[in-house]
Formats: C-alpha cells, sequence, structure tokens
C-alpha cells in the first residue's frame, strides 16, 4: 500500500516510523516526475527538497509552527504531503493548483511565494506578530534556489539577526537559481563546504566526542556532535552568518533523512535567531533534471522515460529565441552593446549573446534593481547596455528605473520577456502592469512589436535612440519566421504603421494585438463597417501625424492591449483626447483591474476579449449603444 496515498495532513505523515521516511521520499520523487510530466512545472527545485519537506513535516508542527518556502516552485512536494496529493495532477490547470504557493489553497502555505527573496522579511513579521501577541510557536524559512543573491534576503537578515527573536533561516544550497548562483555568496557558500580547516576541526571534535561520550554519557555525545556542525564558524566563512547575529548550523546533507529530523529537532528547541545550511541536489533522483538543471528548472510536459517534450517544438521560433538570435547578430555589428539578465540567462535568450561574446554579458544574480542600476553605471561610459529582464521581475526596480535610468537621460534598453499574459504560472507571474508603470517614467520611449522582424527593428532604433527605452513581447511563438537579422531596418523613431485604412472606427493595436486588430477590422469590414487598423507600436511618444489622421476621419478609437486597461496605452490615449477633442470616444480594451486565474495563454486571451471575434463584440456592443447622428 502507498505510503503517500494514506497522508492527507502533516499528522498522517509523523504516524509513520522514521525507517519508513526513505520510502515516502521515493513515492514522493516520483509522483512528481509523473505529475509534472503532464502538466509542466518548476520539477528541479522540488525534486531537491523531498527530505526536507518531509522532516520539516516530520519535526515541526504545522500550520501551528510557520514554515515558509521562499520561491513558491521549490514546495511541490509539500504541496503533495499537506493534503493536495489527490488533486495534484490539476497543478497548474485551469481551476487547478497553484505552481506557487498561495494562503487561500491550503492552511500550511503561510505566506503567497512566486517571486524570489521574500521568505525572511516575511518570517520576521510572522516572529514578530507572535511576541507582540504572547504567543508560542516556530517560524522556520526555507531560503533558497538563487534567493540568496537576492538583496531582499539580507534585508531581512539584517534585521532578524540582532533582533533576538526566535527565527530559523533553512539555507537550501543547491547552488543554483535559474541557472547556476553567481556571485560572492555562491563562492562563500561553497567555501564552507570545500574549506579543508572545517574537515580538520570536524575530525578532531569527533574525537573529542568519543571521549565525552565515556565519561558523560550519550546525552552530551549528541550535543557534542551538533556542536560540530556549529563550532566550526568560529574559523570558516560560517563567520558571515554569525556575523548578522545568526547561530550557524551546518552544512549537512539534504538527501539523509536521519540527519535532517535530527539536527532539525536540535535546532528547533533553540530559540533565538540561528541557520541551518543544508545541501541538496536540484532535480535528485531524476537523471535528466540532474544532468541539465538549468533546462529542467521549469519546463512544458515531458516524456518522463525519455525527457523528450511531449509537443516537439515547431513552426516560428519563439519571442526569446528571436531576441536571442537578435541581439546577438547586433552585438556583432555594435561592440559597445553589452547584455545583462537577473539569473534568466536562459529564459531571456541572452544565454545566446553570453555564448558569442562572455566578456560583454552579465548575469547578476536574482538582483533586479541591482541590474538596473549597473547598466546605467555602464551607460555613463558609453557602452549601450540591454537590460533583458521578464516584465513581472522588472518590477522590483521601478525605483531604480526612474531614479537611476530616467532621471540621468541614460541610454538603456529594457526588453521585457513574458510580457502580458503568462498563462499557467498564474497571478504571480503575469506581465500585465509595464505598459502602465513604464508610460509613467518621464522621458522613457515604451515600445511593442507586432512580429519578430518589427521586434529587431526596435532593437535597432533603441540602439540609436540616445535616452531610456523599452519593449516588450511575450511568452509566446512569433506570429512569423523572422527575416535576416542583416536585412530588418530600424523602425522610425515615434511612428505607427497602417496596416488597414478606414473610417469611423479605427482599432489601434499595440504589440501581439495589432495582428488581431487587422483581423477583426477585417472581420467589421465584412459587415459592413470600415474600420481601421493601425500597428500603434509606440506606446510613447504617439504618432503625431497618424494621430491627426484617424481624428479626421474615424468618431471611435479602439485600443487594444495585452495589459491592465488601469493607467495603460488606452486610458493615455483617452486622456489626451479630453483635454484636446472631447468629441472623439475612446474604448480600451485589454485586463480588468483583477488578478489573473491560472490557464493557458490562448485561454486567457479569449477569457478577456483579447481575441479578432473578441474585439469584434466589444466593438459592435458600443456602437450599438451610439445615439444616432
Amino acid at each position: 500500500m502507498s505510503l503517500l496515498a494514506n497522508i492527507h495532513d502533516p499528522a498522517d505523515l509523523k504516524r509513520l516510523s522514521r525507517d519508513q521516511l526513505p520510502e515516502l521520499a521515493q513515492e514522493v520523487r516520483d509522483r512528481l516526475i509523473d505529475g509534472v510530466s503532464v502538466t509542466g512545472g518548476h520539477i528541479g527545485a522540488s525534486l531537491g527538497v523531498v527530505e526536507l519537506a518531509i522532516a520539516l513535516l516530520y519535526e515541526f508542527d504545522s500550520p501551528t509552527d510557520k514554515v515558509l518556502w521562499d520561491v513558491g516552485h521549490q514546495a511541490y512536494a509539500w504541496k503533495l504531503l499537506t493534503g493536495r496529493n489527490e488533486v495534484f495532477p490539476t497543478l497548474r490547470q485551469t481551476g487547478g493548483i497553484s505552481g506557487f504557493l498561495k494562503r487561500d489553497e491550503s492552511e500550511h502555505d503561510q505566506f503567497g511565494a512566486g517571486h524570489a527573496g521574500t521568505a525572511m522579511s516575511a518570517a520576521l513579521g510572522m516572529a514578530t506578530a507572535r511576541d507582540l501577541q504572547g504567543k508560542d510557536y516556530k517560524v522556520a524559512a526555507v531560503v533558497g534556489d538563487g534567493a540568496l543573491t537576492c538583496g531582499l534576503s539580507y534585508e531581512g537578515m539584517n534585521n532578524a539577526g540582532h533582533s533576538s527573536r526566535d527565527i530559523l533561516l533553512i539555507v537550501n544550497d543547491n547552488g543554483m537559481s535559474i541557472s547556476p548562483n553567481v556571485g560572492a555568496i555562491a563562492k562563500l557558500l561553497g567555501g564552507i563546504v570545500a574549506n579543508p580547516r572545517t574537515d580538520r576541526l570536524r575530525e578532531r571534535i569527533k574525537r573529542l566526542t568519543i571521549r565525552l561520550g565515556g565519561v558523560f554519557g550519550d546525552g552530551v555525545v549528541e550535543f557534542a556532535k551538533n556542536v560540530e556542525e556549529s563550532v566550526k564558524n568560529l574559523f570558516s566563512e560560517g563567520m558571515l552568518f554569525e556575523e548578522l547575529g545568526f547561530r550557524y548550523f551546518g552544512p549537512i546533507d539534504g538527501h539523509d533523512l536521519d540527519k535532517l529530523c535530527d539536527t532539525l529537532a536540535f535546532v528547533r528547541a533553540m530559540k533565538g535567531p540561528r541557520v541551518l545550511h543544508v545541501l541538496t541536489t536540484k532535480g535528485k533522483g531524476f537523471s535528466f533534471a540532474e544532468a541539465n538543471r538549468e533546462k529542467w528548472h521549469g519546463l512544458a510536459a515531458y516524456d518522463p522515460e525519455t525527457g523528450e517534450a511531449r509537443k516537439q517544438p515547431s513552426g516560428t521560433p519563439t519571442w526569446t529565441q528571436v531576441f536571442g538570435d537578435g541581439l546577438t547578430a547586433l552585438g556583432e555589428a555594435h561592440p559597445e552593446v553589452v547584455a545583462i539578465t537577473a539569473a534568466m540567462p536562459s529564459g531571456t535568450g541572452t544565454a545566446i549573446f553570453e555564448k558569442r561574446f562572455p566578456t560583454r554579458f552579465f548575469d547578476v544574480g536574482i538582483a533586479e534593481g541591482h541590474a538596473v542600476t549597473f547598466a546605467g553605471g555602464l551607460a555613463t561610459q558609453g557602452l549601450r547596455p540591454v537590460v533583458a529582464i521578464y516584465s513581472t521581475f522588472l518590477q522590483r526596480a521601478y525605483d531604480n528605473i526612474i531614479h537611476d535610468i530616467a532621471v540621468q537621460r541614460l541610454p538603456v534598453i529594457f526588453c521585457m520577456d513574458r510580457a502580458g499574459l503568462v498563462g499557467e504560472d498564474g497571478q504571480t507571474h503575469m506581465g500585465l502592469y509595464d505598459i502602465a508603470y513604464m508610460l509613467a517614467v518621464p522621458g522613457m520611449t515604451v515600445t511593442a512589436p507586432k512580429d519578430a522582424d518589427e521586434l529587431i527593428g526596435l532593437l535597432r532604433t533603441g540602439l540609436a535612440h540616445d535616452g531610456p527605452f523599452c519593449t516588450r513581447y511575450p511568452r509566446d511563438k512569433a506570429p512569423v519566421d523572422p527575416n535576416p537579422v542583416q536585412s530588418v531596418p530600424a523602425v522610425p523613431y515615434g511612428t505607427w504603421e497602417m496596416l488597414r485604412p478606414g473610417r469611423g472606427v479605427a482599432i489601434l493595436g499595440t504589440g501581439t494585438m495589432a495582428l488581431p486588430a487587422l483581423a477583426a477590422a477585417e472581420l467589421l469590414a465584412a459587415e459592413g463597417i470600415d474600420a481601421a487598423a493601425v500597428n500603434a507600436r509606440f506606446l510613447k511618444p504617439m504618432d503625431e501625424a497618424m494621430l491627426a489622421r484617424l481624428l479626421h476621419d474615424c468618431q471611435l478609437l479602439v485600443t487594444v492591449e495585452e495589459g491592465t486597461v488601469i493607467n495603460g496605452f488606452g486610458a493615455a490615449l483617452a486622456r489626451r483626447m479630453q483635454e484636446s477633442h472631447p468629441e472623439i470616444r475612446v474604448l480600451a480594451l485589454g485586463i480588468a483591474d483583477e488578478l489573473m486565474v491560472q490557464a493557458s495563454r490562448a485561454e486567457q486571451l479569449v477569457q478577456h476579449g483579447l481575441t479578432p471575434a473578441g474585439i469584434v463584440a466589444r466593438v459592435q456592443t458600443v456602437l450599438a449603444a451610439a445615439p444616432a447622428r
């Protein structure tokens, strides 16, 4: 009988004997590999923390004790063990469970986690609330999978370390974020593991442990074994955590369940800020994921026997591929171009640039604010930085964009992948806000390409522009194959493209919505409505000449954007019309002021009317309601 099938909550897990836990770990791994092979998802990190999830539930009392997982894609095993095994096949599906942590999904999900670096600060908040309320429970934050390259983690640690509050930081050290971890912290953690002085000290303490056992008995032996793991820090890089105010334990093998349970029981009983350093292997137990940890960080459905994608890639390249190839080709002609990303070289396509120009490529880790200001520094010295970061993550660097780039009018190009609807990754990863937040930045040029060639053309335009510049594109395949980069010219600055002339109604599509706008105009024409279709590839500045033409011929301007309508392109155009042409009506189509539920991107586009048929329906409704003239 399956052990996992009988676990519906942590109480069921606690009834197992220690000897049964390795068998349970294997069942959890099998379940993860099989389940994610169908739904897709972040398999690598979760495979690496199977034993840690089991040990935490075995030694802590969730949900009374608060266990927080940084970067929620680590927590698939946690989901299986806290009542979501039966619904696991719905992972990331419409109406199913989230691929990340959600407070409204389970009482064991103590804090929503999609972006990295939040657990330490949230855990300190919970520990502080506990103390203020006179309660008694434990708080543990599992920080890993790259989150220690994130500055927010250190802000939380700096505050917590000298607070004297009872809080446990568990460093899940798998050496990876999406790609291998970078920077001094990664080297430091590796140095703790590899330091020969630490090994020699351990051996001395082991010998002392044997002698102590003969005199004082088993209790002292157990204590001395734990001292072995901590006292070495008087002489090792573990002093970083000690200086921050944490008592340090480790590193220990994160796949040794007996050691994990013993150590967690020991550190749980302590008080004050403390760190447990756990070594794990990303993709543990699945040969494909262990062999290529970056590829298997997260991916679509696959065959668990072969590791091959269930749906072989075909057709046009992805926007990410187009960007990576295009940037690399432009880098050949422009030696001043450098590429920057935040722990996502493969996800942003900049790994292609890195392979060709390794000294001109910079992965700064999960440190988006630093990436932007670093780019600003490069720009002051005549280089042309291209900062490639997912739309949802660039939100974290908004102050840096304004203060360090816009105020100084520095020529930095922001390329926002995963803009718009991102499908199964759900609420925390939607790229719906970049149009609104970039339009609000003084001096920022805001663009969106309709196809692969226009993306390359806009990159050329950005390189020629003396000021901050941004463009956005989705997580999807490009609508048509690109032409050779060398044959694609720059897009004339500040211009729109008339896709179909018309009178009365003009549909202005931005980026991914330009071609649906054209298709909608054709459908309306077939019904006797002569609608114009415009590729509004420059959202800021607008094309003044074409706008004047549209105002002469049309009474209704319909904007379509794959982003929030709150303060978006449609809102900006409506404000202009209200000020100068109040007789012109603006209908802004996009995403309403609500959080997105997970579904495929295609489903989400239909749900929000961002298809030709959806656009036509809205236009017909407005025209039907308009008073006769």
